[in-house]
C-alpha cells in the first residue's frame, strides 16, 4: 500500500462529513420553514438514535483500529477477516435496533421528555428513520473498511450523491408530508448509499468470498472487538447519554425560545468542528498504520502536528462564525429573541470548540494506537460530573438558562482535552498495540 498522507486522507473525509452534516442541516432548515417545533422534534429523535446505535460504534471503532494496524503490519488476510466480521455483526445488530424503533418509538421519545407536538412529530420521524437504521449500520461498517485502505474519496462521492438526492426529495416531500417527508427522504437516500458502497467495496477493496474467512468463526477477533470497541463505544455512549439527559433538561426547564435557539446553534456549530473531526479520523487511520508498522516516534509527532493545525483552523472558523452570527441564525428564523439568545451562545461556544478540537484529534490518535481505556475513564467522570451536573446547576438551579448549559458543556470539553494531551505526551499509549508488527 502506498504511504498515507494526512491531507490526502483528510480532505475527502472533510467533504464527506460536511455533506453528511449538511443532510441534517437541510432537514432542519426545510422543517424550520414548515414548523419550528417540527425542527426541534427531529433533533430530539436523533438524540435517541445516537444512543441506540452505540453498538455500531463498538463494531466500527474496533474494526477501524484492527484493520489499520493489520494493514500497517502487512497482514492483509487478517484485515480482510475483520472487515467481513464487522459487516456481519453490523447487519445483525442493525436489524434488531430497527425492530425496536418500529415498535417502541413513542415510549422512547416520551422517556426523554418529548410531549405534545414534539412527541407527535418525533414519532413520525423515528418510526421511519429508526426502522431502517440497519442501513446506517451497514454504511458505517463499509465506510470504515474503505477508509482504512486509504480510499477516502470513494465514500465522499457516495455522500455527495446522497446529499443531492436527499435535498431534492426534501423539497418535494416536506410540503406534502411534513416531518414524515424528511424521514422518507433520509431513508431512501441511505438505502441507495448502502447499495453503492457495497458495490464499490466488493469491486475495489474486497471480494465477496471474503466471508469464507469467517470459517472457522474467529472467536479471538470477537474478543478483540469487545476489548477495543466497548471502551471506545462506552465513551461515545456516555457522551450521547449525557446529551440525552441534557436534552431532557432543556425540554423540561428551558423556554421554547431557548429550545429553538439550542437546535439552531447546534446545527450551525457542527460546521465549526467539522475540520477537526476530519483531521482526527485521518490521524486515527495514520496512527493505526504507523503503530502496526512499529513507527511509534513518527506516530507521536504526527498527532501533535495534526492537533496544532486543527486548533488554528478551528479558531479561524469560529472567528468568522462570530462575525456572521446574526446572519447565520437568520437563515433559520426571524424571531429576534431566538437570534439574540443564539448570538450570545455562539460567543460562549468558542471555548467549547477549543476543547472539542483537542478531544477529536488526540482521542482519535489514542484509539488508533489501541489506548482506549483512558479516554473512557475520563469521559465517565467529566461527562456526568461536569457536563450533566453542571448543566443542571447552572441552567436550572442558578437560572442561567441556555447560557449555563453552554458553560457546562465547554468546561467538560476543555477539562477532558487537557487530560488527553497529558496522556499522549506521557507515551503510555506506546504499549497498547493490538497487532504486533512483523518488524518486531
Amino acid at each position: 500500500m502506498k504511504k498515507l498522507k494526512l491531507f490526502s486522507l483528510a480532505w475527502p473525509i472533510f467533504v464527506e462529513t460536511s455533506l453528511f452534516m449538511l443532510l441534517g442541516f437541510v432537514d432542519v432548515y426545510i422543517l424550520s420553514r414548515y414548523d419550528d417545533l417540527a425542527a426541534s422534534s427531529v433533533n430530539a429523535a436523533n438524540q435517541a438514535v445516537s444512543i441506540a446505535t452505540i453498538i455500531f460504534t463498538v463494531i466500527s471503532s474496533a474494526s477501524a483500529v484492527m484493520i489499520s494496524q493489520y494493514l500497517g503490519a502487512k497482514k492483509e488476510e487478517s484485515a480482510s477477516r475483520i472487515a467481513a466480521l464487522s459487516i456481519v455483526l453490523s447487519l445483525i445488530f442493525g436489524v434488531i435496533i430497527s425492530v425496536v424503533f418500529l415498535l417502541f418509538n413513542r415510549p422512547v421519545l416520551a422517556f426523554i421528555g418529548a410531549e405534545g407536538k414534539i412527541l407527535s412529530f418525533g414519532c413520525q420521524y423515528l418510526s421511519i428513520v429508526g426502522g431502517v437504521i440497519f442501513l446506517q449500520a451497514l454504511m458505517s461498517a463499509m465506510s470504515v473498511i474503505i477508509r482504512n485502505h486509504g480510499m477516502t474519496k470513494i465514500s465522499m462521492f457516495v455522500t455527495v450523491g446522497m446529499n443531492i438526492f436527499n435535498t431534492s426529495l426534501d423539497l418535494v416531500l416536506v410540503p406534502r408530508m411534513g416531518v414524515a417527508g424528511v424521514a422518507v427522504a433520509t431513508a431512501i437516500s441511505r438505502f441507495l448509499g448502502a447499495i453503492v458502497l457495497s458495490v464499490v467495496l466488493f469491486k475495489k477493496v474486497e471480494k465477496p468470498s471474503v466471508f469464507r474467512l469467517l470459517k472457522p468463526f474467529p472467536v479471538n477477533d470477537i474478543k478483540n472487538i469487545v476489548k477495543i470497541g466497548i471502551p471506545s463505544a462506552l465513551e461515545t455512549f456516555l457522551y450521547n447519554l449525557s446529551q440525552l439527559v441534557i436534552t431532557s433538561i432543556v425540554l423540561n426547564f428551558l423556554t421554547s425560545e431557548e429550545l429553538i435557539a439550542k437546535t439552531y446553534v447546534q446545527n450551525i456549530t457542527m460546521f465549526f468542528y467539522i475540520f477537526a473531526l476530519s483531521i482526527g479520523q485521518a490521524s486515527q487511520i495514520m496512527t493505526g498504520h504507523l503503530v502496526g508498522a512499529g513507527k511509534l516516534d513518527e506516530a507521536y509527532r504526527r498527532c501533535l502536528r495534526s492537533y496544532r493545525f486543527a486548533l488554528c483552523f478551528t479558531a479561524a472558523v469560529c472567528a468568522v462564525g462570530l462575525c456572521l452570527r446574526g446572519q447565520l441564525l437568520s437563515i433559520f428564523t426571524d424571531n429576534p429573541d431566538v437570534i439574540t439568545l443564539g448570538g450570545y451562545v455562539l460567543l460562549l461556544n468558542v471555548f467549547l470548540e477549543a476543547g472539542r478540537t483537542t478531544n477529536l484529534i488526540v482521542i482519535a490518535c489514542l484509539r488508533g494506537s489501541g489506548d482506549v481505556y483512558f479516554p473512557t475513564a475520563c469521559a465517565v467522570f467529566s461527562n456526568w460530573a461536569i457536563s450533566v451536573l453542571g448543566s443542571y446547576l447552572l441552567a436550572v438551579v442558578c437560572s442561567m438558562g441556555i447560557y449555563g448549559l453552554w458553560i457546562a458543556l465547554a468546561a467538560d470539553e476543555c477539562f477532558r482535552g487537557v487530560l488527553m494531551v497529558i496522556r499522549w505526551k506521557s507515551g503510555k499509549w506506546r504499549t497498547k498495540s493490538i497487532v504486533k508488527s512483523e518488524n518486531g
